[in-house]
């Protein structure tokens, strides 16, 4: 009879115990989200993705300028400042600034080389569509140069400080050669293919002349939309860019801004000043969009926890550049 009952006792504290959890869930759920957006003429919820961290208060309450951070290699699946996957968190933060009223323009805050030539594209257009609806600032502060200089050619507006790093409008493809190594540790790589071309970045091999001229031409092809898109949104003649400052050099933002590539030198207050005066709300507040951590987030995040490996890495602070893939990158940056 003991026995009996301190099962049901048990049996009862568990089922407490998991309405409280569901009950946690349900309202970190309610909490997630933020706003609506309509689905064949009915409103839902839409998820808050990000938090607004005050930078700069303003006079007006109801408007907001949100400021988005864009820093480091750009990449699909990389880790950004707003969360694990720069490209689509970067998508969802635009979209968030957008369906919010509240919010009168975005300045885009950027550190960042440059990275992938689709992933640049993709934050191009993704930026492009965000300035049909409200104005956006790109503010450049130490470096934004090539795949985020790509990027930025989406804004309506673009600035940097005097001694910001950016242009290098180029396209950049590498491999490493290792033939001369492997002959000399007595290794040689066996490669079974289906086409001429199938290894043609192999690295334990000399390229021919056939392969060299494929591979240039895709970067060519890469680097033609890239100097077409600068052209259409900086107003200047594509031999012009081809000619002159569009063949892979660093600019100074001085330099930059002599060439036409920035609309305006200065700090980030001035960048605030403008993203007010752009959208029409003077006393706006200035705040800077964060990842949202609610108990979902959290609940999930526990889940996906994997054992930690033990590495060292002393180049672990620098851009990781895989061979055989094409960058919009400075040179320095390449293997």
């Amino acid at each position: 009879m003991k026995k009996s009952g301190c099962v049901i006792l048990a049996l009862f504290f568990l089922v407490c115990i998991s309405m409280f959890a569901n009950l946690l869930l349900f309202f970190a759920l309610i909490g997630s989200f933020k706003g609506s957006t309509s689905v064949a003429g009915v409103k839902v919820l839409r998820p808050r993705e990000f938090e607004e961290v005050v930078e700069k208060e303003g006079t007006t309450s109801s408007s907001r300028i949100a400021v988005i951070p864009l820093e480091g290699v750009i990449a699909h699946g990389a880790p950004g400042p707003l969360g694990e996957d720069m490209v689509n968190d970067f998508k969802r933060a635009l979209e968030q600034a957008r369906d919010d009223d509240r919010v009168k323009a975005v300045i885009i805050s950027v550190d960042s080389p440059g990275g992938e030539v689709t992933a640049s594209d993709v934050l191009y257009n993704s930026l492009k569509e965000f300035s049909r609806h409200k104005p956006s600032i790109i503010y450049f502060n130490s470096i934004g140069a090539s795949g985020a200089y790509y990027t930025a050619c989406g804004a309506s507006w673009i600035m940097c400080n005097d001694t910001t790093f950016t242009g290098s409008i180029g396209v950049i493809i590498s491999t490493l050669n290792y033939r001369e190594l492997f002959g000399k540790i007595g290794l040689e790589s066996v490669v079974f293919k289906s086409g001429k071309f199938k290894d043609m970045l192999n690295g334990a091999r000399e390229m021919s002349p056939e392969e060299r001229a494929y591979v240039e031409g895709l970067v060519m092809q890469s680097y033609g939309r890239f100097v077409g898109i600068v052209a259409k949104a900086r107003k200047i003649d594509e031999n012009t860019l081809r000619n002159g400052v569009a063949d892979g050099r660093i600019l100074s933002g001085v330099d930059a801004f002599d060439a036409k590539l920035v609309d305006q030198l200065g700090y980030i207050e001035d960048a605030y000043a403008k993203a007010r005066e752009l959208g029409k709300a003077p006393g706006a507040q200035i705040v800077r969009y964060k990842r949202v951590v609610t108990f979902a987030s959290l609940f999930r995040a526990f889940s996906e926890t994997k054992t930690p490996a033990i590495k060292v890495d002393v180049f672990e602070n620098l851009p990781k550049l895989q061979p055989g893939r094409v960058y919009l990158m400075p040179a320095i940056f390449a293997p």
